[in-house]
């Protein structure tokens, strides 16, 4: 798809043949989609001389007919082009008159004639939501998922008199996931990439390159349109197919049953994964056993003995209840309304006859769907209501709950008054007794304040890099699971409390967060300790204790974010204002290494809260585990739900997903390099999103002659050594002078041999295990190309036989500049040790230099004229002199070159997630 993309805007950029071939363009067709894809037409240089749409509904123009208004395109709004199947003389006329090269159909609902249709130079291409000839015919996409099909996708062919039978010109297809719905299909793959295809499609045939490729009759299906009276669910089938069957009608027209008697749609539907949850038991018709009415929602059996699970179901009045309230329905008392409630239900009421106004009279009893309500009409009512009463968090479900007006108050009341909160948070833990305590570890999804298995039910295992033991198996995100927790940070901040928030507010629940980190730092960092191999008194001070700090200095933050005023050239005779105002950006995204877990977290995170954004962030894959718990301690925190998202899985699905997503306006990195670049790329192309990356290094350490040799020791091990040498800013490689290089060595093997290597959370243990197994064999064969390449293995580059990942901590000397050893990273325990000759000092800086990453650095000496010196000259964003690791919250840390950009902590960290507004007035 890059590789396209890419190739895409090459030709764009350099062929001047590419813009002459331009058309005029008639659109057939409506809505977003037509809309998007008449704007992208647009942007690509194609004139548009007529846009052809349906008329205006309740005084409301199609989005396409506005966008297209707005550009001055003409614009004509026939209801019909056909009576009789005969084409109407007038309509055709006006079409013809606008002098179009090719019709472009894209969402066209009208039956268009053949004279219409075959009339431009071209031509007129359509697009259809099917691998066509696959689903024929309407409701393609139901119909995909209703036969259970492994790729669904869409086809853009020359429109012909079958409508849809005519030949493909290009086709786009997507996998198919367990539980994708319409809405995530189209919303995933078949919306945005129909747009692009749709202009690939036109630009095709502006270059002459356009195939015209027959369709085949085998395989074609002409399904139509389902009603509801042909969509009750079969219950004698596997669950697959009866899973198939409820996601291929949800939402129109809704998969339905017979539950205790009466009938019921249901909606929500998941393959039901691991064990069935306890519940109370429902008689379903024509099922070979009940269903369970469960927490989660109700539990179908198939007849394979597989299960489904529907979320939610919809009563012949209308009326919609989460599925697991479905025997505790209807049971609460009825509010007694206070004065000012009062009036907000008066006003509610005039909301409701302005959408209703085909009934005379709204009663406590009137039904908003059987008074004739629609879809639209649900949206309408639900931001009007938003708009008069700002922070109520309501959504479109809400109203399919609270169908009558009394019950909608009623509903609307709690709401206002906070009863209507959610549930208290359920977590399913993983215990493990373990350091003289049992931690509580949650291992699922956390979005919009829920945790919440993966949409797929896929799992993995994290694994205890001490005995290679498995943890416990963790939610394995999908891209549906990503869209979904940046669908609930999109709304926390655009319509939640989050975005409202007073400053001090906001700051204040980040220092309730802390002091429960401080509450919980025992548990933390033994859940680190076991997931990542961290010594665990390390992880107790720096993992878990430098990410208090960082809270803690980030909610000071909050009420302290200021712009400026600007003095600006007076035009006389007027006067001007010029000030600015730093704005928060919006969903932000982080993505974080495995080498400190909730360190990383927190150096992003609490810098992106501060400014008060909102975040999904995915841990990394291997070491999930107290991001999670985290995400528990932010609900007891009283952080608004969606304001912080978890999302652990891969980095190539959960990662790539971020990057893409159009709502995201913030990706914050920590990792290699090339995935860096990667990101950069897939941001740029995607929404040109602002980026930081904090990624590789190989961080030079100078010691020269005159340095304090005891500390230079002592510092020289921490700086390659510190978390098993598992750190980015480790020195990667170090210069030692001369006429102490041989002593040094020596009293540094020396120094190695007293280091205790074991479990991690015995505290008498100085070095753990590597963090996950793939990373410890890529260090053994790192020691063994250096061994190759003729640098002297003075100690270690070995495992250590026991169970786990344990390496040696590692030796090299008589390093050579060209060697792989001397310019690639390890991000293991491995010292790298070159000489330089005695005072050549231009001579070492200029070979310390020599690298494409400059994240950190390090010289020691007691001459402070020398230290200056080169300091002044070290390419790098930090550079201790006379220590090394020396990080602090107020400090801000980020890399030169190829080692990234943007900062992290201290005050830069907070504009990374600031954007700057200018404002000036006249007066």
């Amino acid at each position: 798809m890059l590789w396209t993309a890419n190739q895409f805007i090459r030709k764009l950029s350099t062929s001047t043949a590419y813009y002459q071939n331009k058309l005029k363009l008639a659109l057939i067709g409506q809505s977003l989609f037509g809309q998007e894809v008449y704007t992208s037409l647009r942007k690509q240089g194609h004139k548009v001389v007529g846009v052809f749409t349906v008329p205006d509904k309740d005084g409301k123009a199609d989005p396409l007919a506005t966008v297209a208004e707005k550009d001055g395109t003409p614009v004509f709004k026939f209801p019909r082009w056909r009576v009789k199947g005969k084409p109407i003389p007038e309509v055709v006329e006006a079409y013809k008159e606008v002098g179009a090269e090719l019709n472009v159909m894209p969402f066209c609902s009208q039956f268009i004639p053949m004279s219409v249709i075959d009339h431009p130079t071209h031509g007129s291409i359509i697009y259809h939501p099917s691998l066509l000839p696959r689903h024929r015919g309407a409701s393609a996409i139901n119909w995909t998922l209703i036969h259970g099909d492994k790729k669904a996708g869409f086809s853009i062919f020359w429109a012909d008199d079958g409508l849809d039978t005519g030949p493909i010109l290009l086709q786009k297809e997507c996998p198919v996931e367990p539980n994708d719905t319409v809405d995530s299909l189209y919303n995933r793959f078949l919306f945005p990439e129909g747009i692009k295809t749709m202009v690939e499609a036109v630009q095709l045939i502006a270059d002459g390159k356009a195939h015209r490729i027959p369709q085949p009759e085998q395989g074609a299906s002409y399904e139509g349109i389902q009603k509801k009276s042909n969509s009750k669910v079969i219950m004698a089938q596997p669950a697959e197919a009866i899973h198939n069957w409820i996601r291929g009608h949800d939402k129109v027209p809704g998969a339905w049953t017979v539950l205790g008697g009466q009938t019921v749609t249901l909606y929500g539907s998941s393959m039901l994964t691991g064990a069935v949850p306890a519940g109370q038991p429902l008689e379903i018709e024509g099922a070979s056993q009940p269903g369970l009415i469960t927490n989660k929602g109700l539990v179908l059996y198939g007849s394979d003995g597989k299960t489904v699970l529907v979320k939610n179901l919809q009563f012949e009045d209308g009326k919609m209840i989460p599925a697991g309230k479905y025997f505790s329905s209807g049971e609460s008392a009825s509010l007694e309304l206070t004065e000012e409630e009062k009036m907000m239900a008066e006003e509610i009421r005039v909301i409701w006859k302005g959408i209703l106004s085909n009934v005379p009279t709204i009663e406590d009893t009137t039904d908003f769907f059987k008074s004739g309500a629609a879809s639209m009409d649900v949206v309408r009512l639900v931001e009007e209501i938003k708009q008069k009463c700002a922070g109520v968090q309501l959504q479109t479900e809400d109203v399919y709950m609270a169908t009558t007006f009394q019950d909608f108050v009623q509903m609307f009341v709690r709401r206002l008054r906070g009863e209507d909160q959610e549930e208290e948070l359920v977590i399913s833990y993983a215990t493990k007794d373990v350091n003289n305590m049992t931690v509580k570890m949650p291992y699922q999804c956390f979005i919009n304040g829920r945790f919440e298995d993966a949409e797929n039910g896929k799992t993995y295992d994290t694994v205890n890099p001490t005995d290679g033991s498995v943890i416990c198996k963790v939610s394995y995100a999908s891209v549906a699971d990503v869209d979904k927790a940046v669908m609930a940070a999109k709304e926390a901040f655009e319509t939640g409390p989050w975005g409202k928030m007073n400053p001090r507010d906001r700051g204040r629940l980040l220092y309730k967060l802390a002091d429960l980190m401080e509450e919980h730092q025992e548990e933390l960092a033994t859940i680190e300790t076991i997931d990542s191999g961290a010594v665990y008194t390390l992880a107790l001070k720096t993992h878990v204790g430098m990410s208090i700090q960082t809270f803690r200095y980030f909610a000071g933050w909050c009420d302290k974010i200021q712009g400026t005023t600007i003095p600006i050239n007076q035009a006389r005779p007027n006067h001007n204002l010029t000030f600015t105002k730093k704005e928060p950006l919006g969903v932000c995204a982080i993505v974080i290494p495995w080498n400190y877990p909730l360190m990383m977290l927190a150096w992003k995170s609490a810098a992106c809260l501060a400014a008060g954004n909102t975040l999904v962030l995915k841990p990394a894959q291997v070491t999930p585990l107290t991001a999670l718990k985290f995400a528990e301690l932010t609900v007891k925190a009283g952080i608004p739900k969606g304001v912080v998202n978890i999302v652990p899985g891969s980095g190539g699905l959960v990662g790539q997903r971020m990057s893409d997503h159009p709502d995201i306006r913030k990706l914050g990195f920590t990792g290699s390099t090339p995935i860096g670049k990667q990101i950069m790329k897939s941001c740029a192309l995607s929404n040109l999103k602002k980026v930081s990356l904090e990624l590789g290094g190989k961080s030079p350490l100078i010691i020269f002659s005159d340095c304090d040799v005891d500390k230079a020791v002592r510092m020289g091990m921490s700086s390659v050594f510190f978390n098993k040498g598992e750190n980015c800013i480790a020195a990667g490689r170090l210069f030692v002078e001369e006429s102490i290089h041989d002593e040094y060595i020596t009293r540094v093997v020396e120094e190695i041999k007293k280091m205790k290597i074991g479990d991690p959370l015995d505290r008498s243990t100085d070095h753990g295990p590597q963090n996950h197994k793939a990373h410890l064999e890529k260090l053994l064969e790192y020691c063994e190309v250096g061994k190759k390449e003729g640098a002297t293995l003075v100690y270690g580059g070995c495992q250590v036989v026991r169970p786990g990942f344990f390496m040696t901590p590692t030796v090299f000397t008589d390093v050579e500049d060209h060697m792989f050893i001397a310019k690639e990273e390890s991000f293991g325990p491995v010292m790298v040790v070159s000489k330089f000759k005695d005072r050549d000092i231009d001579g070492v800086l200029s070979r310390a230099n020599d690298t494409e990453f400059g994240l950190a650095s390090g010289v020691f000496t007691r001459d402070i004229n020398k230290a200056m010196y080169v300091s002044e000259r070290l390419e790098a964003g930090t550079v201790f002199i006379n220590t090394y690791n020396k990080t602090d919250v107020a400090s801000p840390f980020g890399g030169f070159k190829q080692s990234g950009f943007g900062k992290d902590l201290g005050e830069d960290a907070l504009h990374e997630y600031l954007r700057t507004k200018a404002v000036t007035v006249e007066y």
